[in-house]
């Protein structure tokens, strides 16, 4: 693996992103704004669950009209985080807390998140908000808590 990093790590782009005085600072605004973007849609449907906000339209109703936009975020976020990783791949994977984040966002938070927007158009029908897609709505969110938290233990290189 250590080649294949190595390679990455010396292609045009990831030179550019990790040599230029702005570019780095440039794709972390990116990566920021489309994180927002990503995790905000989350939380808003995750807190519609938890019986937070306004009664006037249901989890899924709401889960509906955020979807495109909860995935656009997640394009940018990885877009960005993908040039960031390639600027200092070497150094980001010999990086426990980065090593933390992958490992929490992949299976756990994005596969979680991908069954809680799933079962939301279920539970969104339902008079009352049942217990299971409350508690599903606080676990995303500890665990999207926890991805940020594990990401803000990763230097900047």
């Amino acid at each position: 693996m250590y080649a294949i990093w190595s390679l990455l790590q010396g292609t045009p782009w990831a030179t550019a992103v990790r040599e230029s005085p702005w570019m780095y600072p440039f794709v972390q605004l990116i990566h920021f704004s489309g994180l927002s973007l990503w995790l905000g849609t989350n939380a808003a449907v995750d807190l519609r669950l938890l019986g937070v906000g306004k009664r006037t339209q249901t989890a899924a109703q709401l889960s509906d009209q955020l979807f495109v936009w909860n995935w656009i975020g997640f394009g940018i976020v990885v877009l960005g985080g993908f040039l960031l990783f390639s600027a200092s791949a070497l150094m980001y994977v010999a990086n426990p807390a980065f090593r933390v984040k992958l490992t929490m966002l992949v299976p756990l938070a994005l596969a979680w998140h991908i069954g809680v927007q799933w079962k939301t158009r279920n539970w969104g029908q339902m008079p009352d908000t049942p217990t299971v897609a409350r508690l599903a709505g606080l676990i995303e969110l500890l665990l999207w808590l926890s991805v940020v938290t594990a990401a803000v233990e990763i230097p900047s290189y």
